[in-house]
C-alpha cells in the first residue's frame, strides 16, 4: 500500500485538485495508522468483503465502475476502504472541510467531467426537486393528526387559548427540529436520515438501534395508523351512517374489518405508486399537497364566515362562548395534562425529518432542502391554528373535546349530510397522501439501512431483485399517431426515465409489515413507544448538530441554523 500523503502536501496541491467525495477521504484515513479507538474489522482492509463490494460497486474511482475509466483517469491500483464508513469522524481522518473546493456528495456531477447516472444508486440517479421535496413534508406532517388531535389538545389544555397556544409551541418546537436537520442534511447530503447521521456522529450502534427501531417499530406502526384512519373515514363517507357524529361502534366487527379492507387496498395502491417510479411517486405527492391545503383553507374560511354571519345550512347554533367567555378560561394547572396536550400536538406535526430520509437524491441538496423546511413549517403552523380557531368558532368545547372525527363533526353541524361526506372524503384524501409519502420515506430508510449493512444487502438493491439496475426509458415515436404520441408524452412527463428504478424490496418488506400491524388492530401500547422512541432518537440526533459542530468545525455546511435552534429542541 502506497504512504499516504502528509497533510502539508494534500494543502499544498489542494488547489488542482477537484473536490473529493466522501470515499475518496474516507481512503485518506484507511492509509494512517489506526487511532487506539477506531473500530476494527477482521478484513485486511478494515472492512468486511459484503461492505467493500458494495462500495467497490459505487465508487467513481473504482476500476470496476465504467464511470471511472476515462482518458483523464487512467486505472490505478486497488483503492483501499475506512474501517467504518463513509463519514468516520474518527481522529485520523483527513478533515472533510479542508479541501479548496469542499465536499462533494456520492453520484455528484464533477469539474472533470464524471457524472454518475448508471448503477445501482439511488444517490446517482437524482430526480427530487423543491416541490417534490415540500410535498413530502407537507403530505406526511398534514394527515390526520390535525383531524383528531383537537379533542386531546381541547381536554387537557382546559380552554380554547391554551389549545391554540399549545398548538403554537408545538409547530416552534417542530420548526426547530426541522431546521436542525436541515443543517445536517446539507452537510450529510445521503439517503437515510437520522440513521446516517447518528451512525457517523455517535457511531454505528445508534445508527442500529435507530434502524432495527425505526424499520420494524416505529415507521410501520406509524402508516398502519394512518392506513386504518383512511378505511374508517372512507367507510364512514359512504355508510349509512355517515352523517353521524359519533365514531364508528367498535362491536360493529363487519365495518371494522371492511375499513381494514380498504386500509390493505390503499396500502397496495400506493406501495404499486412507489414501486413503479419515484417520478410518478413524487408527482401524486404534489398533487395530494395541494389537496391538503385546500381542505384547511376550506374548513377556516367556513369556520370565519359562520363566526361573522351567526349562521348555518343546519338547524345547529353556533358556539357563542367565545364572545363571552374568556378564551383561558378553564385552563389545566396540571403539568401532566400540559405534556399530555404537547405530545398531541407534537404528534400532529410529526414527518418534519421527512425529506432527510431521500436527500441522496435531490437535485441541489443544499440549496433546497432549507427553503423546504422554512417554506412547509410555518405554512403547516398557519394552517393547523386557522383550522383549530375554525372548530373553535363553529363548535363548543364539550363538542370538540368529545369528538375523535372532528372535521366530520364540523362540515355536518355546518353543512348537513352533504358537509359530512365531503369532509370524510377530504380526511381520507389527507390520509392517503400521507401514506404515499410515508411509504416512499420509509422505502429509502430501509434502502439505506441495507446499503450501511444493518439489514441483508438485498435490501439495498434497486429494481426487482436479481435485474440489471438502470431505468427504463420512455420515449415518443414519432411514427405513432397522435393519440399514442399524446399519451407518450402524458407518461414520459409523469414518470419521466425512472421506471423501476426504485427501491422494490425496500418498500415492500416495509409495506407487508405495515399490512401486518393493520391486521393486528391495536395500537395504544405502539403509539407509547412511537412517542418515547421516536423523539429520544429525535433528541439524540439534534444533540449530534452541536457535537458536529465541534468535531468538524470548518466542514462545509451549505445551511447553519442559529445555535440557540438545537438548543432549544433538545430543552
Amino acid at each position: 500500500m502506497s504512504r499516504a500523503p502528509t497533510y502539508s502536501s494534500l494543502k499544498s496541491s489542494n488547489t488542482t485538485r477537484r473536490p473529493r467525495d466522501s470515499l475518496e477521504l474516507a481512503s485518506l484515513a484507511s492509509t494512517t495508522p489506526p487511532s487506539s479507538h477506531a473500530s476494527q474489522s477482521s478484513s485486511p482492509s478494515g472492512i468486511s468483503s459484503s461492505r467493500k463490494i458494495s462500495l467497490s460497486g459505487e465508487d467513481p474511482l473504482s476500476p470496476s465502475n465504467p464511470a471511472g475509466r476515462t482518458p483523464q483517469r487512467p486505472l490505478t491500483h486497488a483503492r483501499s476502504f475506512s474501517v467504518s464508513s463513509a463519514f468516520d469522524f474518527a481522529s485520523n481522518l483527513f478533515p472533510l472541510s479542508s479541501t479548496a473546493a469542499g465536499y462533494t456528495s456520492i453520484g455528484a456531477s464533477q469539474n472533470n467531467g464524471l457524472e454518475l447516472v448508471e448503477g445501482g444508486n439511488l444517490e446517482k440517479h437524482k430526480s427530487i426537486t423543491y416541490l417534490n421535496g415540500l410535498s413530502l413534508v407537507v403530505g406526511l406532517i398534514i394527515g390526520s393528526g390535525i383531524f383528531s388531535s383537537p379533542a386531546q389538545i381541547t381536554t387537557n389544555a382546559g380552554s380554547p387559548g391554551a389549545s391554540l397556544v399549545v398548538w403554537l409551541v408545538a409547530g416552534i418546537l417542530a420548526w426547530t427540529g426541522a431546521a436542525s436537520y436541515a443543517e445536517l442534511g446539507g452537510a450529510i447530503p445521503l439517503n437515510g436520515g437520522a440513521q446516517v447521521y447518528l451512525s457517523k456522529i455517535f457511531g454505528d450502534l445508534f445508527g442500529f438501534l435507530f434502524t432495527w427501531s425505526s424499520v420494524f417499530v416505529l415507521k410501520p406502526g406509524s402508516t398502519a395508523i394512518i392506513a386504518i384512519i383512511f378505511g374508517e373515514y372512507i367507510v364512514r363517507a359512504f355508510s349509512p351512517t355517515s352523517t353521524s357524529t359519533e365514531p364508528l361502534p367498535d362491536t360493529s366487527i363487519s365495518m371494522i374489518w371492511i375499513s381494514k379492507g380498504i386500509s390493505l387496498l390503499a396500502l397496495t395502491l400506493v406501495t404499486t405508486l412507489n414501486c413503479v417510479s419515484t417520478k410518478l411517486a413524487t408527482r401524486a405527492g404534489d398533487l395530494f399537497m395541494f389537496f391538503k391545503f385546500f381542505a384547511l383553507l376550506s374548513i377556516a374560511i367556513t369556520g370565519l364566515v359562520v363566526a361573522v354571519t351567526n349562521t348555518t345550512l343546519t338547524s345547529f347554533t353556533p358556539n357563542q362562548d367565545w364572545k363571552t367567555t374568556s378564551w383561558f378560561a378553564g385552563t389545566s394547572t396540571n403539568a401532566s395534562n400540559w405534556a399530555v396536550a404537547l405530545y398531541a400536538g407534537l404528534w400532529a406535526f410529526d414527518g418534519w425529518d421527512n425529506t432527510n430520509y431521500v436527500l441522496g437524491e435531490f437535485q441541489n441538496p443544499g440549496r433546497d432542502l432549507p427553503k423546504v423546511i422554512h417554506t412547509a413549517m410555518p405554512l403547516v403552523i398557519l394552517s393547523y391554528l386557522l383550522a383549530t380557531l375554525s372548530y373553535t368558532l363553529v363548535l363548543p368545547d364539550k363538542i370538540i373535546a368529545s369528538s375523535n372525527t372532528i372535521a366530520v363533526t364540523f362540515g355536518a353541524r355546518v353543512f348537513g349530510p352533504i358537509g359530512a361526506l365531503i369532509l370524510a372524503l377530504f380526511v381520507s384524501g389527507s390520509c392517503f397522501g400521507a401514506l404515499n409519502a410515508s411509504a416512499f420515506t420509509t422505502g429509502r430508510l430501509v434502502y439505506a439501512a441495507g446499503k450501511e449493512g444493518y439489514l441483508p444487502s438485498v435490501f439495498g438493491t434497486v429494481g426487482m431483485p436479481g435485474s440489471d439496475p438502470k431505468p427504463l426509458r420512455l420515449r415518443s415515436n414519432s411514427n405513432n399517431s397522435h393519440t399514442s404520441s399524446l399519451r407518450s408524452r402524458f407518461l414520459t412527463k409523469m414518470m419521466v426515465d425512472d421506471i423501476f428504478f426504485t427501491p422494490i424490496t425496500a418498500v415492500v418488506s416495509n409495506s407487508l409489515l405495515t399490512a401486518l400491524y393493520i391486521l393486528i388492530g391495536s395500537f395504544q401500547t405502539l403509539i407509547t413507544f412511537y412517542g418515547v422512541a421516536g423523539y429520544s432518537f429525535y433528541f439524540l440526533t439534534v444533540l449530534g448538530l452541536i457535537v458536529l459542530r465541534i468535531k468538524e468545525p470548518h466542514l462545509e455546511r451549505p445551511y447553519r441554523t442559529w445555535i440557540s435552534t438545537p438548543i432549544i429542541f433538545c430543552c
